[in-house]
């Protein structure tokens, strides 16, 4: 059987991951970076990392996760300021050539490095004109399927080859290759513009959150609250 044709959309994506110091938006720093371009049969075409000197210690368990330590990240990683301004012109330049950008939980990156150019006073990257998340689409349209929804689930459940989960590069790679292949296998999804799928993953997240709030708060934290704002919080 012949693969299904990609996506229009999904042509030429630019694709986007970072590794940062920890999981809290507003206090976490970058610590690696990857901005590439890939083609229609996922191909690379481009791509720029970064290792960064976040300014602050990199805890042990962040470190765990990446691979990255503060003597490290001293010794050999770009200044947090250059790095940042920096990351955000590639994605700029990747947003005006008109490819939408991937980012596996786009909400996370695209906030991080906000609050990053609000902490180096640089002109905040607001987001393309268009975002494709692969988690907030999996999520939307194979709601009921079992299993964790992670990028590393995602991708052995599309087939995907991830050889080094929480490397920025490999990750953001297999993120848009993720993106391709839900289109593959979705001809809903393959069938709506871009313009369309990036207002619905704005109704998709925001939904998400709030049946995910409602089923901590039946579990024994009344007081759970979290936010579906999407592509920025």
């Amino acid at each position: 059987m012949e693969p299904s044709p990609v996506a229009s959309w999904a042509h030429t994506l630019a694709v986007f991951d970072l590794e940062t110091t920890g999981i809290d938006i507003d206090t976490c720093r970058i610590v690696t970076a990857h901005v590439g371009v890939i083609g229609a049969d996922g191909a690379v075409l481009e791509q720029r990392q970064w290792l960064v000197d976040p300014g602050v210690e990199i805890p042990t368990a962040a470190t765990l996760i990446h691979g990255v330590t503060t003597e490290r990240a001293r010794l050999e990683g770009r200044p947090a300021a250059q790095a940042v301004a920096e990351i955000i012109d590639a994605l700029r330049d990747a947003a005006g050539r008109g490819y939408p950008i991937v980012a596996y939980n786009a909400a996370y990156d695209l906030s991080v490095l906000h609050r990053e150019a609000e902490r180096y006073a640089h002109d905040a990257f607001r987001g393309p004109g268009f975002v494709i998340d692969p988690l907030v689409i999996d999520k939307a349209v194979d709601r009921f399927r079992r299993g964790k929804r992670t990028l590393t689930a995602a991708c052995e459940h599309y087939g995907v080859e991830l050889t080094a989960a929480h490397d920025a590069g490999a990750d953001a790679i297999a993120a848009g290759r993720v993106a391709q292949a839900i289109a593959r296998s979705f001809p809903e999804v393959a069938a709506t513009t871009i313009a369309e799928l990036h207002a619905s993953q704005v109704d998709w997240s925001r939904e998400q959150a709030e049946s995910y709030q409602e089923w901590r708060r039946m579990n024994g934290e009344p007081e759970f609250t979290t936010s579906g704002a999407w592509p920025l919080r």
